[in-house]
């Protein structure tokens, strides 16, 4: 067990072997089967599972990284900008990118796409839904369009003078912090679509 937890891979790799084992032990005693609505279910699992990631690595950056920052040392503050800073965001961006699609196939596979889109103010639930999807849409536009842009000078991947390096931190850290002020309004409207209806 221990050989399987020193390493990501394998501990990730070991987490779908488990989770194959359970569907199959699952669908033993119930009549599990791999049709439309399997599919539907399959898409809102890798909505939320790359969602966490996403939300999860949003949310490391602005309560522990952000803060912690002015608490480091300047000697060792480059193991965070030129290690952890430049993983986490790849995670990030990826993470942002896999739940807007996996979001909008699901949407799409589920029928409400359009009206979610359009923010229908018929259906209660496609205009809660639609909120949030919007949401969405424009924290992922915010992390590739601007935080990573922005990250990639403030972490010297792309290199720029000291004040051009200084403005890009800022902006891409107010424009994370515009994507945590959104990621609640829209988690809510996430969840209550999908209960509260």
């Amino acid at each position: 067990m221990i050989n399987i937890l020193s390493s990501l891979v394998k501990t990730v790799i070991s987490g779908f072997i488990l989770l194959i084992l359970i569907v199959l032990f699952l669908s033993s005693f119930s009549e599990l089967s791999f049709d439309y609505s399997y599919c539907a279910f399959f898409f809102r699992w890798l909505h939320v599972l790359s969602g966490v990631m996403w939300i999860g690595l949003l949310w490391y950056f602005n309560f522990v990284q952000i803060p912690g920052m002015p608490m480091i040392p300047d000697d060792q503050k480059p193991a965070i900008s030129k290690v952890i800073a430049p993983k986490a965001l790849f995670w990030f961006r990826w993470a942002a990118l896999a739940t807007l699609l996996t979001g909008l196939s699901l949407a799409h596979i589920n029928g409400y796409l359009n009206d979610a889109l359009t923010l229908n103010i018929e259906n209660s639930q496609s205009l809660m839904i639609g909120i949030g999807m919007w949401l969405g849409i424009i924290m992922a536009f915010n992390v590739w369009g601007i935080i990573w842009p922005n990250q990639k000078k403030a972490l010297g991947i792309i290199q720029v003078t000291a004040e051009e390096k200084a403005k890009s931190a800022k902006t891409a850290m107010c424009f994370s912090r515009i994507n945590t002020l959104l990621s609640i309004p829209m988690l809510y409207c996430m969840v209550g679509a999908q209960n509260l209806y």
